[in-house]
């Protein structure tokens, strides 16, 4: 059975919170379809007759509380002008965000993934869906000539994703983050550096 519940479903909102929680304490392959109903004071057949099972409890859970860092800028109206600006406004982000229990839960969805063949298709589907609307960034850039047209555009998102994951691999074992300065100006000049080839002669580097 797929996930047909509609919004207001106040059930549904409380399984939701209740397998966050338990995802985050005892992982996916730990957690229990029982004790997430228990969590929210519910009966498994709550949950069986809102979704499939635990791999779509987490999807829900990963779009409830794991906001990509656009979504974030896009809804805090936290950007004007190019398109690079808004790039370049994400990735110093990365040095500065408060610990976030949907990254986690995001993170857990990764581990999970290499061993359960459901998991690793919402995984691709929650990338691929962040990386549609990234790709739409890149793509007006491109036409306003902010980045090189040379430049393959899944390339560039893919560098993008690459960044934001290894941080929230960072953070995972709490791993010491740059200063915010010196990393603004890095990524600053990196994404500058989409705009043109810096090579005189556009050649391969030797």
């Amino acid at each position: 059975m797929t996930d047909v519940a509609l919004e207001g479903d106040p059930l549904r909102d409380r399984l939701v919170a209740a397998a966050a929680e338990v995802f985050a304490e005892k992982g996916y392959d730990g957690a229990r379809v029982q004790e997430i109903a228990t969590r929210a004071g519910l009966t498994t057949g709550a949950i069986y007759g809102r979704f499939s099972g635990k791999a779509e409890l987490l999807q829900a859970a990963i779009e409830r509380y794991s906001t990509s860092e656009l979504d974030d800028l896009f809804a805090s109206h936290g950007f004007e002008g190019r398109v690079t600006d808004i790039l370049t406004t994400v990735g110093a982000h990365l040095v500065t965000r408060h610990p976030e229990a949907g990254r986690s839960l995001l993170l857990e969805a990764f581990v999970a993934a290499r061993r359960d063949a459901e998991v690793a298709a919402i995984v691709r589907r929650i990338v691929d869906d962040r990386a549609s609307r990234l790709a739409d960034l890149v793509a007006e850039a491109k036409a306003t000539g902010l980045v090189d047209d040379d430049l393959d555009d899944l390339a560039v998102v893919r560098f993008c994703h690459a960044v934001g994951l290894g941080f929230l691999l960072f953070e995972a074992v709490d791993l010491p983050r740059p200063a915010a300065q010196p990393w603004e100006h890095l990524i600053g000049r990196m994404v500058a550096a989409f705009a043109h080839d810096p090579r005189p002669d556009g050649g391969t580097p030797s």
